[in-house]
């Protein structure tokens, strides 16, 4: 990783003179990088403008792990981008981009940003809310500036193309070497200019097993609310990232240690307060170990069941008040209640329709899984959601719900049978596995007249 740096116990500091790591002593072959973020660069340099790799990609590569995104900076603008390339698309209004399309790779390539106190032209806007978040962010400088507005050290490493060195503007090296998430500049600033880099610190010192600098990690708590501001769109986003990325139960206590988890599920986090210990608890941690176990086995993962496990106690919440307050059933209740969480919820995190749908069908599913009489339990098998309600169902037990261990055990054997062992634990059932509650009456023709 080339000469060994010492670890700056202040705040990190932007310097005019970066240290510059040859080729020959950070060890990092151009063979490591995607051939299309290559041919970015050099199109760039061709046409006259630096080009940079930047960021997660080096930080990666360094760490010893294989980066997924390779993401380009360059002092063209935009617009010049977009003249260079024919598969551009610009995309982004808080922060202008470029997204140059190789197939389904994209390398995204942003201009070196500038900072907000110096002279703009009429096509570079910058905006600041009241908390001192960036509403708007297109405004270009030179690579010192742009490093000074990267989010942590450890991202502000510049890969030359044109000496393949590496270009280290903030002792990114040695928190590297430290393993340190450090925030670049005062952290007070820095997380009211961007609160979601509040959920950044967590999610890069899970993934990259470091730890969170004291100055760095002192005002999560302090600024969590913050969080409220942000779209609810973009938080979606970065929950994916949170909860889908191999370290899910570990950025779950992270987030909860800091009190960031309230701003994206406020309700659960509530009943979780309620009861630290308890079952809720056991089972969101189980889920979100289920979840990594699945996700570190390259095994799919829906985010319908994900957000299905995290709106459940909720449900279960606002089920038994309207029961309670509106004298209604527990069937009407419960759609009632699926209504209003997901409506609640989408204040905070917007899932997609097509995620909350597959919520919904878990949990209708959950309500069948004991009417398994004649042909109840064939036709519930045939159900598109049905395999993830069982899991979700062997996930209550796994959690500690004892009183459906039958039926999970029941279900385990019927699908692990052909169809007509199926059909003989069905016959063993005789009547307990009809619907309770739902007689039938036919309608009686009346009668005649005398």
């Amino acid at each position: 990783m080339g000469p060994s740096a010492t670890v700056n116990t202040e705040q990190p500091q932007v310097s005019a003179q970066p240290l510059i790591i040859g080729r020959n002593e950070h060890g990092i072959s151009r063979k490591q990088f995607s051939p299309n973020a290559i041919k970015v660069l050099y199109r760039l340099k061709d046409g006259g403008f630096d080009a940079y790799l930047v960021g997660g990609c080096i930080r990666d590569i360094l760490l010893g792990q294989q980066p997924k995104d390779f993401d380009v900076v360059t002092n063209a603008t935009p617009e010049q981008v977009k003249k260079l390339f024919r598969n551009c698309r610009l995309i982004g209004r808080r922060f202008r981009l470029a997204h140059i399309v190789f197939g389904r790779e994209i390398i995204e390539v942003a201009t070196m940003r500038g900072h907000h106190e110096a002279p703009v032209d009429k096509n570079q806007t910058s905006q600041s809310s009241g908390e001192g978040q960036l509403l708007r962010d297109n405004v270009f400088g030179n690579i010192e500036e742009d490093a000074e507005r990267r989010d942590f050290s450890i991202n502000a490493l510049y890969y030359s193309i044109n000496d393949f060195s590496i270009h280290d503007y903030a002792n990114g090296l040695a928190a590297i070497k430290a393993k340190q998430i450090e925030l670049i500049g005062d952290p007070q600033t820095r997380y009211r200019e961007d609160p979601v880099r509040m959920l950044r610190a967590v999610r890069f010192a899970t993934k990259l097993d470091m730890s969170i600098a004291p100055d760095t990690e002192k005002p999560l708590t302090e600024l969590a609310s913050l969080l409220d501001n942000i779209p609810s769109a973009r938080l979606y986003e970065e929950t994916l990232k949170l909860f889908l990325n191999g370290k899910a139960e570990a950025n779950f206590l992270m987030l909860r240690k800091y009190g960031l988890f309230n701003a994206l599920f406020p309700a659960l986090d509530g009943i979780l307060e309620q009861n630290p210990d308890g079952f809720e608890h056991a089972f969101i941690k189980q889920m979100f170990r289920n979840t990594d176990e699945r996700i570190n086995a390259e095994k799919k993962v829906t985010p319908a069941f994900v957000f299905a496990a995290l709106l459940w106690f909720p449900l279960l919440k606002i089920t038994k008040q309207l029961q309670q307050q509106e004298q209604l059933s527990e069937y009407d209740a419960f759609q009632q209640g699926m209504n209003k969480v997901l409506s609640e919820s989408a204040q905070h995190v917007a899932v997609p329709k097509r995620f909350t749908l597959g919520a919904r069908d878990i949990w209708h599913i959950q309500h069948r899984l004991d009417k398994r009489a004649g042909q109840r339990a064939y036709r519930l098998t045939q159900q598109p959601r049905f395999k993830a309600a069982y899991d979700f169902l062997l996930l209550r037990v796994e959690a500690g719900e004892q009183e459906h261990t039958e039926l999970v055990q029941w279900w385990t054997e019927y699908l692990a049978k052909d169809i007509n062992g199926q059909k003989e634990l069905v016959k063993a059932l005789g009547s307990q596995g009809a619907p309770k509650g739902r007689r039938r009456t036919r309608r009686r023709s009346p009668k005649p007249a005398e």
